[in-house]
């Protein structure tokens, strides 16, 4: 089976020991993206330390995007890194996620014109993340230790595979498990810069895709992903976001003003 080119594109902000695991599950991958791009969002040098040690041996080229701390700016620098890509594809994951060895496969496996994809995640749990970090551990089952929603380390591409796609956007849309064609998300000029602080941005993006005429596909039983556990953002703006995903829902917008055209 031919696969299409593709970029993986993952932010980060100052977690550099979750970023390490995640990129050492990259170089564990069956098939390789073509190129990973760090999307990082003002993080201090231990963060370019570790990417420029990562560099040395890395399988693919990986790419350092950034951009001065000014709070949360997550779509501006997302924006910036997928304006950045050289691929057609796009897999969007979040920087403290661990993948399994097939991850990238899945996502090619089933990437098609007119549709995005988006799966769910596992959770690694809090009292394990001492030794998730001391051990680096990158690989996991439905048997490990300090994980929960165990169902979901089911992997079965059979049963992925009959899935159908959709025309609205599901409620288990997460941005740390999706992917979708560039040339798409340039149509709708990328990520909102409109939205402030955390959430709502890849939601809303997505929402503008449906718009379009795109259609959502459900990865279950294929694109499996660890999430390491971390302490909830500040949503005491997330009101604010949701007004702005409302319109875009309510009036069938497809194309924001401040987005990705911005860089190029």
């Amino acid at each position: 089976m031919t696969y299409p080119k593709c970029s993986l594109v993952t932010p980060t902000y100052n977690w550099p020991e979750a970023l390490e695991l995640l990129l050492l599950s990259i170089k564990n991958q069956t098939h390789l993206p073509d190129e990973v791009i760090i999307a990082d969002d003002g993080s201090k040098n231990d963060t370019t330390a570790l990417i420029k040690k990562m560099q040395n041996d890395f399988p693919v080229p990986l790419h350092h995007i950034w951009h001065e701390d000014k709070k949360n700016r997550k779509p501006a620098i997302m924006n910036k890194a997928i304006a950045s890509a050289k691929y057609e594809y796009i897999i969007e994951i979040d920087g403290d996620i661990i993948m399994h060895k097939d991850f990238v496969k899945d996502h090619l496996s089933l990437a098609q014109q007119g549709t995005f994809l988006y799966g769910s995640r596992v959770n690694i749990q809090e009292n394990y993340l001492n030794t998730l970090f001391k051990t680096k551990q990158t690989k996991f089952n439905f048997f490990s230790k300090g994980i929960k929603k165990r169902g979901r380390t089911i992997r079965i591409p059979f049963l992925a595979n009959l899935y159908k796609t959709e025309d609205k956007r599901s409620s288990k849309l997460r941005g740390c498990n999706m992917s979708f064609w560039r040339s798409d998300f340039l149509k709708v000029n990328g990520f909102n810069e409109a939205l402030t602080g955390w959430g709502i941005d890849d939601s809303e993006m997505i929402q503008r895709l449906i718009n379009m005429g795109i259609k959502g596909r459900r990865l279950k039983f294929k694109g499996l992903v660890y999430h390491i556990y971390h302490k909830e953002q500040d949503k005491s703006h997330i009101h604010l976001n949701q007004v702005i995903e409302d319109e875009t829902t309510n009036k069938k917008i497809t194309y924001i003003e401040k987005g990705v055209d911005q860089y190029l």
